[in-house]
């Protein structure tokens, strides 16, 4: 979700959540420290007085902007360097230059780069006439394009970090050295001045489709985001989850994996869903009996997954249909499937955990009643509703974006007005509805576009440094000679090129947020992958070819785009899982193996819907899609047995070996593969019944 505005932020309005009593959460102030330490975005400036207000203001006017130009449509040419003047500005007025430094004082030298970074990107707008009419440029428009780009680095690594700027300074080493470069690296090279001209003053650049996303149905949807957080949909999702699981077994455990699944819809961080839901989660699975460990790796495997989510998935469902090619909803379909899986996986292993250690459920009188509370807010989830339908429809993602904006906004009216019905039917006093009135407040529509625009630097800035990378790779032409050379590297083998591309897209995702991770990822590796897929399975992705090129590419992104994300969870980095570990005051790196282990499903899926791609709802019938989620969610039953090595006592190691091949067999898609896995599943069920039952009735030692 969009990050919650400063405590003093002259738009804000603080409420205390909607909880029962008995939940617990993490002092509010320690909850801000652990988003600055492990968190980026979040270690922003908290500035009061005039500035505060200036700045709050620009926020507001460039969401507005931003509306405005989803109606009157402006040029791609004009809207791209008008977003990104903005975004750069904003960043040097909300970010210090170290993420430690003072966060209450604005000083003069970065008022100056704000103002010199509005200038510089405004350029290529003012004289865009004079710019596609002039065959050369002279010195000082090569000045002028050369620093813009050291500043948006520069905003870069403060709001996102250090991780992709040093990638893209990489891939601009690369073109200017290209005739010194090692292997495949070789290129003709290039000067600093093509380089510059190809980057600023053409659309394969830093202006290029990333900020093209970005600049429209990406904000559009941080936007909605803003808007949904301020209906208190976040305290209606925990209240959701408790009334769903609160009471079962392990309770706490799944409200936060079934918590994180919501969240996941609209989120856009794994360490803010972390921190977000963690701050009650977490103490409550430690209060009823977990491990710290095992409850900040539950928090922090289930909040990751979040990120491959639809229908947002962190952002990157949006470029990755402008990426691919293919339509948003397709995407979406895509990735349905494989986060069910996930998500069913961590559910799995929590519900085998808890009956293993004999953990009960919170006080049944003390949840929240499903019925109530989808009565009372249930209006709060119609905005998500809206969405699925409009994309369904066929409607563009910026009018599903628009009109999920528009019913999250009317939603509490319009109960409202339900609300006085029942009343004046009832003869009730109508003065009381009309004060707990569920709609927005004036002060909250004005929090909610600055919220939105502080949410957009981070993965606009992302999008104008990988347009940097993606740039450099159209004009130095080595993406074809990276295939090949890491093709040679596998000795022409399809699972050792999956192999290192999961081990590079885990390592190219460490400590990078999502949007800018999926970015990095399917830059530089989703085509090895998409080449090598082609040339290795010729049957299966010709067909899909066959069915719409755009679709054979895809299971390729996907892939690369999970194991980048699960690297928030991969020792060492591993920044949700140090996050949850904050919380918890648990060992960090026992944290990330933990919750390594907890996302077993994103280690194995990605591996199975590249090899059958009907996972992924490509070229299938529906028939066919609803056995392989049946069998598959099967699977992950007996993959989650396995790994907790325990279903009604502890499996043997003959046990944990059957239940694992049972479990992978029926998540890959076949007949034959289905069958095999659910007789290893059955026996290993019927061996434990057995085993249990002849240990029952064993007699017991008499004590003396």
């Amino acid at each position: 979700m969009p990050e919650r505005l400063p405590p003093d932020s002259p738009f804000n309005e603080t409420s205390d959540p909607l909880t029962p009593d008995n939940l617990e959460r993490v002092d509010s102030g320690e909850i801000q420290q652990i988003m600055s330490r492990f968190d980026r975005e979040s270690a922003y400036r908290v500035l009061t007085g005039y500035r505060g207000l200036i700045i709050a203001s620009v926020c507001v006017l460039f969401s507005l902007l931003q509306l405005y130009s989803t109606w009157y449509i402006i040029p791609s040419t004009h809207m791209r360097p008008l977003h990104l003047s903005i975004v750069v500005m904003l960043s040097y007025l909300l970010y210090p230059a170290r993420r430690a430094g003072r966060k209450d004082r604005l000083p003069w030298y970065d008022v100056a780069l704000a103002l010199l970074s509005l200038g510089l990107f405004l350029f290529p707008v003012v004289y865009f006439n004079q710019l596609v009419r002039q065959n050369s440029y002279p010195l000082y428009q090569y000045l002028v394009a050369g620093l813009a780009i050291l500043l948006l680095m520069e905003a870069c690594r403060r709001v996102v970090g250090l991780p992709i700027v040093i990638i893209a300074s990489l891939f601009v080493l690369v073109a200017f050295l290209g005739r010194s470069m090692p292997g495949f690296l070789g290129n003709r090279g290039f000067n600093l001045m093509q380089i510059i001209r190809h980057l600023f003053y053409t659309q394969e650049g830093v202006f290029g489709v990333p900020v093209g996303a970005s600049s429209t149905f990406i904000f559009l949807f941080i936007l909605f985001g803003a808007f949904l957080e301020k209906t208190g949909v976040g305290e209606f999702f925990i209240d959701l989850s408790n009334a769903i699981a609160g009471k079962q077994r392990g309770g706490p455990a799944k409200v936060a994996v079934i918590t994180s699944a919501l969240e996941g819809t609209v989120s856009g961080s794994s360490v803010a869903n972390t921190v977000g839901s963690g701050s009650f989660t977490i103490p409550m699975m430690k209060r009823l009996g977990y491990r710290a460990e095992f409850a900040a790796a539950v928090e922090a495997a289930a909040s990751t997954g979040g990120q491959i989510m639809p229908p947002v998935m962190g952002a990157a469902a949006f470029l990755m249909a402008e990426s691919v090619g293919v339509s948003y909803s397709v995407v979406v379909k895509a990735a349905i499937i494989p986060a069910l899986l996930y998500f069913a996986g961590i559910y799995i292993v929590t519900d085998l955990e808890a009956k293993k250690q004999g953990l009960k459920g919170l006080e049944k009188d003390k949840m929240p009643r499903l019925l109530q509370v989808l009565r009372e807010r249930g209006h709060l989830i119609l905005p998500l509703v809206a969405i699925i339908l409009v994309l369904g429809a066929g409607y563009t993602p910026s009018v599903a974006a628009l009109i999920g904006i528009a019913i999250a906004v009317l939603g509490g009216y319009l109960r409202t007005l339900v609300d006085l019905a029942f009343a004046a039917l009832k003869s009730r006093p109508l003065l009381p509805v009309v004060r707990q009135s569920k709609g927005m407040r004036p002060r909250q529509y004005l929090e909610a576009l600055e919220a939105g625009a502080r949410s957009i630097l981070g993965v606009a800035l992302a999008c104008g440094v990988a347009g940097i990378i993606a740039g450099m790779i159209t004009l130095t032409g080595i993406g074809l000679k990276m295939g090949s050379g890491l093709t040679s590297l596998a000795g022409g083998s399809l699972l050792l090129l999956l192999i290192f591309t999961m081990f590079s897209s885990i390592l190219l995702g460490m400590g990078v947020p999502t949007t800018a991770n999926y970015l990095i990822t399917s830059t530089i590796m989703a085509p090895v992958v998409a080449r090598a897929l082609m040339t290795g399975l010729p049957e299966v992705y010709g067909a899909l070819q066959a069915a719409g090129p755009a679709l054979a590419i895809l299971p390729a992104h996907l892939f690369t785009f999970y194991f980048g994300i699960i690297a928030d969870i991969t020792p060492p980095v591993a920044l949700a899982a140090m996050a949850g570990a904050a919380i918890a005051k648990s060992n960090p790196l026992r944290t990330g193996v933990e919750a390594t282990r907890l996302a077993i499903a994103a280690f194995l899926v990605p591996y199975i819907f590249v090899y059958s791609p009907q996972m992924l709802m490509l070229n299938a019938q529906w028939h066919e899609v609803a056995l392989i989620a049946l069998t598959a969610l099967i699977g992950m039953f007996g993959v989650g047995m396995a790994v907790e090595k325990y279903w009604e006592s502890r499996l043997n190691l003959l046990q944990q070996l059957m239940a694992l091949a049972g479990g992978l067999m029926l998540i890959i898609p076949g007949l034959v593969t289905d069958a095999a896995g659910f007789s290893l599943i059955a026996l290993v069920v019927i061996w434990q019944k057995v085993q249990n039952r002849q240990a029952a009735a064993q007699p017991r030692p008499h004590p003396n």
